[in-house]
């Protein structure tokens, strides 16, 4: 029965218009590759990667500064050169990007638990509830969430204990790009719950007496979803920008474990010293990774618009 329903979910996705856009689509395709790469490649860098970049007994500093493989001084040990302690950069962009795309994917979901939560709950019920939750947005929303992510992340450093600084990190860097993000989708979701619950289908389950949470968890969160994953779509760029910017600052993972933007950051002394390649790697990464996931949100965005079908 769970076979036969799993077979007939797949057949339907690809006669869908969904899946036709998709495939009709060579920059979608080619945006979807890129990112299956990068998501392949940091899950399983543990296996990928020639060393562990992080690892003090893998390192020698006799093989720093070492330069890409199509120079002469280049070695096929480290395709993509080494930085100033010796590490691989190949495996570093690995390990990297696994750090930034875990911190985006929590922070996204982090975002979207709490920014559907209260655009339901604003959208449905309305009166003092709705006011409280849009004017607590629109005063979030006036700041570039670059500044409320510094300043959620300098609170949570200042409250919490010095010696757990670099154990909690990356929970308060997932936090602080969160709470920064959720206004988009609460303004998303009361919008269109404001429309969906004068339906019809609403107005039948309030008469046969279907309690108010039931109502906007089981009815009324279903219709909202398209938007919100084209938002999710698109924030998951914003969110490793973020992550890249906070970190690239030095207020973002601690230095055991860097993401790209520790990659950047640590790279950009030796930008103008001849070793280009230390800054120029994780910050090709970086742009490549924020413009495929940015082109599926596009795709995304024009597939689920019944306007453009």
């Amino acid at each position: 029965m769970i076979a036969a329903r799993i077979k007939d979910n797949i057949e339907r996705f690809f006669d869908s218009d969904i899946y036709f856009s998709f495939r009709s689509s060579k920059v979608t395709m080619i945006a979807a590759a890129v990112t299956a790469a990068m998501l392949f490649g940091a899950l399983f860098a543990s296996w990928l990667s020639p060393q562990n970049p992080f690892d003090p007994a893998a390192l020698s500093l006799m093989d720093a500064f070492t330069p890409p493989v199509w120079y002469p001084e280049g070695t096929w040990t480290y395709m993509l050169g080494t930085d100033d302690q010796g590490r691989d950069m190949l495996s570093a962009l690995l390990y990297g990007s696994r750090v930034s795309l875990l911190v985006g994917f929590a922070s996204i979901v982090f975002a979207m638990v709490l920014g559907i939560g209260l655009g339901l709950v604003s959208g449905y019920v309305g009166g003092a509830t709705d006011a409280i939750i849009m004017r607590v947005a629109d005063v979030q929303i006036s700041f570039p969430a670059i500044l409320i992510a510094l300043l959620v992340d300098g609170v949570l450093r200042g409250v919490l204990p010095r010696n757990q600084h670099d154990e909690l990190a990356v929970y308060v860097l997932v936090f602080s790009i969160g709470i920064s993000y959720w206004v988009h989708f609460a303004r998303t979701v009361r919008g269109t719950t404001m429309v969906e619950k004068n339906k019809e289908y609403v107005q039948a389950a309030r008469v046969i007496g279907v309690h108010p949470w039931m109502i906007m968890w089981r009815h009324v969160l279903p219709n909202v979803m398209g938007p919100v994953l084209v938002i999710a779509t698109v924030g998951l760029a914003v969110a490793v920008l973020l992550e890249a910017t906070l970190s690239f600052l030095g207020v973002g993972v601690p230095p055991t474990e860097p993401s790209l933007g520790t990659l950047v950051r640590i790279g950009n002394d030796f930008l103008f010293s001849g070793e280009w390649w230390i800054v120029i790697f994780p910050g090709m990464v970086l742009a490549t990774l924020v413009l495929a996931v940015n082109l599926l949100g596009d795709w995304l965005r024009d597939a689920l618009n019944p306007r453009l079908r």
